[in-house]
């Protein structure tokens, strides 16, 4: 709102104008957020009649198109793909208008998932700019700046795409000039906070161009395109005019630049340049025309990123990490209201529940799940007080969507509308029920779950039943969080997107809860640890036997029970200590990662408590700086599972739970997680490209900053392996990781930064990050063909765990009953095989026609307006989970049958195939074949197989999108 305030509602308002006064005129504008708040609270009725005018004449132009520029290193897939719907849903909604170009000119790196998804959305062409300096040095000399990407090493030739990487100079206009110490092309100046000038005189105005110095200015502009040329292969140069926070005095920008463009024109002979206003789209259709053969670049990715040797840009990995597990809750929050609200429409035509008012509830959430994706959001960029607003409209659309799912299963059940109910996603210390209270927990996921949920109880002696009076699986033990309190695990197994209730009562002597017993251990000096005598003892479930040694209270192995494998495994919090002033060498900030040396462990004493019980084993470990210390700064929490005969227990059964509490930090440290096995990995990692893709990491030694240069983003999962075993790492937030020695994989878990770097100063940019963060790891260890039938469904199960929402009755007791009533959201499970994902359920409440014709039509004739959100469609989003040839068995291509998957939403009467972002019919859409050596023949380019049976077929790696409509009820 400040930025709308200080200069981007400007910026619309006076292009427009000026667009309006010179046919030659273009622009480009990329992210939604910004223009639609200047659409609905700034433009007058004149001002979008003409963006409708100048839209249709292509002069000015949306790229990309999605709320914000996402950033590509921290984001996970889901909220990418969303983030990028909710723009292009409203750009066609309102316009007819649909972006096939990107402009990915900030976001710091470049991951392979993104060219994928583009060419999914329908785009031609993508553009980036950030990548390793060196790298980019070398493409430029060599003319390989430009390049036909396949992200996908699945997907291939299928969604390959154009790529333009930007040269040296990036997405600025260089602004020296040689014959003026004033800047040049910068013409309005540089924008002021809060307000804008009274006078409109801003800082730093670039000298204007005049008579006597027009020749030296176009000879300047000249000398800059003449040098970019010899970088590319074709006669066209992309001259980026323009900067950050530019354009919100367009009229002294326009008329200056018309000088110069008119004059160049005129002595074109002299100068051997023509010049002319283009948006992205007439550069690559330029480019496109030369119909040259292009080199093919595979699927790996441009990460990490650094701008000069002693500046990674690695540290935005874990920077925020609160914000960064906040943005995730949130994210999964919203896809498990979103298939729950899709239901209740569906199946509950007659409840009560307005369905406006409740898609504005889930909206409030879509927008601040798809803001956060900016690449100065969920990365850690931000200032502290931006960082607060995107907490609090995370928080808020949460706070919506829990309401919405509460009110809807109160109206299912017809439950007396005088009693309270609150909701809680699964977060410790959430809610406590007291006597006679009940839960419901909801599975989001397309598959049949068995997992535990944890509820604050304020007693040992609890009963927990399901709504037909059967006793449930459950265990109680003290809180690690609190004296007060106890942590109740029950054991709970859900269908595919229904969800289940349960009552939790006190004691009842036949059923009642298992009560872990405590074990506390003297805590131990590491310094003075007796190397030679260990004191091992083990944990043990059906799974694996972990063992921990007495003497240091640390972990020392792990035996993966079913190959009777042992590997070596001991895990250690150290911290590298970093330098936050720039007069002592180079610095570590929200972006950088800079450490000074290796790091350091942090604890010289570990405290050991181990609560065991029937279901499961919990290994409390704390980390004091000595073995005096009052306060641990650290500590991590195992949790092994033993699941009862008749359960699914096997995800349950090989995942090694860690929870970790780390903070505060001191100033200028970096904590991270060291895990050390002897396992031979040579120093390979494996990391993930937003949980889409995974990507092979060497260990690469550089003359400067070797540590920094060598860690990677997991956004959900990384491992490591030898030639028979795996140890995987599934993740709930983002994360720095690293792979710093044979056998070893560290991951970043919180920074605490403070430096005196101006730029960083001036926008309040450093990280005193006084937090304790809480993240949540998942350790899968065992054969490569055992990891990999669990890892996809693995991070998705710790992605989207349970909802778990709480009854709190005045008066009454929750009336449960016995048998539910036929029409219930319990009916009909929806089921994917285990190497499908539904990856989207939900009414987008979108008003356009599907039909391209119809949709520009009735915008012609300002029909758009009036008509309510439409609940009939229901968009539909299938992923395969693995690449062409990584298992035998989870690798093929799977048939669906759609009618019959969603029966239990209703009868389905037609399904529509989609781009990813739904504005495309697939087999309307012709994206432009560029040629390569491996295909010399150009030509345009669509695949889809749809049937009339409702019968789909989705291949590996395959995101497939639909429209479905069901039988009026």
């Amino acid at each position: 709102q400040e930025s709308m305030h200080a200069y981007a509602a400007n910026v619309y308002t006076t292009v427009i104008e000026e667009l309006m006064k010179g046919k030659q005129r273009k622009f480009i504008a990329v992210e939604q957020e910004f223009f639609r708040l200047w659409w609905d609270m700034v433009a007058t009725d004149t001002q979008k009649q003409q963006v409708h005018q100048l839209l249709q004449e292509g002069r000015l132009e949306f790229v990309i198109g999605g709320q914000v520029m996402h950033d590509e290193a921290v984001t996970l897939i889901d909220d990418q793909i969303l983030q990028l719907t909710e723009g292009h849903g409203f750009l066609y909604e309102t316009f007819g208008s649909r972006p096939q170009f990107s402009w990915h000119v900030d976001p710091f790196g470049a991951s392979a998932t993104t060219p994928t998804l583009f060419a999914l959305a329908g785009f031609n062409a993508h553009l980036i700019s950030r990548i390793d300096y060196d790298l980019k040095a070398g493409m430029q000399k060599n003319k390989k700046l430009q390049f036909v990407w396949q992200g996908s090493p699945s997907l291939s030739e299928r969604q390959e795409i154009f790529t333009h990487v930007m040269d040296q100079y990036s997405y600025c206009t260089p602004s020296q000039l040689p014959f003026s110490n004033r800047s040049g092309f910068f013409w309005n100046g540089f924008a002021t906070f809060p307000d804008p000038p009274k006078d409109g005189v801003y800082p730093n105005m670039s000298l204007p161009v005049t008579d006597a110095n027009l020749h030296l200015y176009a000879q300047t502009m000249v000398a800059n395109i003449k040098e970019r040329a010899a970088w590319f292969r074709t006669g066209e140069v992309l001259w980026p005019w323009g900067c950050d926070k530019q354009f919100f005095n367009a009229s002294v920008q326009y008329s200056n630049m018309d000088l110069l463009v008119d004059y160049i024109n005129k002595h074109s002979a002299e100068f051997g340049v023509t010049v002319q206003y283009a948006t992205v789209s007439d550069y690559f259709q330029a480019v496109y025309s030369r119909n040259l053969t292009w080199e093919i670049r595979d699927s790996q990715d441009f990460l990490p990123y650094s701008t000069e040797p002693f500046q990674a840009w690695t540290g935005f990995y874990t920077s925020r990490s609160t914000l960064k597990g906040i943005a995730r809750r949130a994210s999964s929050l919203l896809y498990a209201g979103e298939s729950f609200f899709t239901q209740y429409v569906r199946k509950h035509p007659e409840g009560s529940i307005c369905k406006c008012k409740a898609l504005k509830q889930l909206q409030s959430l879509r927008w601040a799940v798809s803001e956060v994706q900016h690449h100065d959001g969920v990365t850690g960029t931000e200032s502290p007080k931006v960082k607060d607003m995107y907490m609090n409209n995370l928080m808020y659309g949460m706070f919506n969507v829990k309401k919405l799912m509460a009110s809807i299963i109160f109206d299912i059940n017809n439950a007396k509308k005088n009693g309270e109910v609150y909701s809680s996603v699964y977060t410790k210390g959430s809610g406590k029920p007291d006597v006679d209270q009940y839960v419901v927990v909801y599975n989001p996921l397309a598959w049949n779950i068995t997992t535990f949920v944890m509820v604050s109880v304020s007693s040992e002696a609890m009963s927990v039943y399901d709504e037909l009076g059967h006793s449930v699986p459950a265990q109680v033990q003290s809180s690690m969080e609190s004296q007060s309190t106890y942590d109740l695990y029950i054991l709970v197994a859900i269908s595919g997107l229904s969800y289940k209730k349960y009552s939790i009562k006190p004691l009842d002597d036949k059923h009642s809860a298992f009560i872990g017993s405590s074990v506390k251990y003297k805590r131990r000096d590491l310094t003075r640890a007796d190397q030679q005598s260990q004191k091992l003892f083990p944990v043990v479930n059906n799974c694996y036997q972990i063992v921990f040694d007495q003497n240091t209270n640390l972990m020392h192995s792990i035996t993966e029970r079913e190959t009777n494998q042992t590997v070596q495994f001991t895990q250690e919090f150290l911290e590298y200590h970093v330098n936050g002033d720039t007069k002592k060498g180079p610095i570590s900030d929200n972006y950088l990662f800079a450490p000074n040396a290796s790091a350091v462990p942090v604890s010289k004493a570990v405290g050991l408590e181990v609560i065991s019980g029937n279901l499961m084993t919990e290994i409390r470990q704390y980390f004091y700086s000595n073995v005096t210390s009052q306060d641990y700064i650290y500590a991590v929490y195992t949790r092994l599972y033993s699941v009862p005969e008749g359960y699914d227990g096997k995800l349950l059964c090989h995942r090694i739970e860690q929870e970790y509490s780390v903070g505060p930090l001191e100033l200028n440290r970096e904590a991270v997680l060291r895990t050390s096995t002897n396992l031979n990995t040579r120093q390979l990692l494996y990391t993930d490209n937003n949980g889409y893709q995974m990507q092979k990491r060497l260990f690469k030694a550089y003359v400067n900053n070797t540590v920094a240069r060598n860690y990677y983003p997991m956004v959900q999962t990384a491992y490591i392996e030898d030639d028979t075993t795996r140890l995987m790492l599934l993740a709930e937030r983002a994360h720095g990781v690293s792979s710093q020695g044979n056998g070893q994989v560290e991951v970043m878990l919180h920074r605490r930064l403070w430096n005196n770097l101006q730029w960083d100063l001036n926008y309040n940019l450093t990280l005193n990050d006084s937090s304790v963060v809480r993240p949540v790891i998942w350790l899968i260890l065992g054969t490569k063909a055992v990891t990999n039938t669990l890892y996809q469904t693995g991070g998705l199960a710790l992605e989207h765990r349970p909802v778990v929402m709480f009854g709190a009755l005045s008066g009454d007791k929750p009336k449960l009953p016995r048998q539910l009533q036929k029409n219930s959201v319990h009916d009909l499970p929806v089921t994917l095989p285990p190497n499908l994902h539904l990856q989207t359920l939900s009414i987008p409440g979108w008003r356009y026609s599907s039909n391209h014709a119809e949709q520009v039509r009735s915008i012609r004739m300002g029909k758009q307006k009036q008509s309510d959100a439409d609940f009939s469609r229901v968009l539909l989003r299938i992923r395969h989970l693995y690449e062409a040839g990584e298992d035998p068995v989870l690798s093929k291509p799977v048939m669906v049958d759609l009618k019959s998957l969603l029966k239990g939403l209703g009868s389905v009467m037609a399904v529509e195939e989609r781009s990813l972002t739904g504005t495309w019919d697939v087999n309307t859409l012709e994206r432009w074949k560029w040629k390569t050596a491996q295909y010399p023949g150009k030509r345009f380019f669509n695949s889809t197989e749809t049937s009339e049976d409702f019968m789909v077929t989705v291949h590996p790696k395959e995101i497939k999108t639909f429209f479905v409509y069901f039988q009026a009820q």
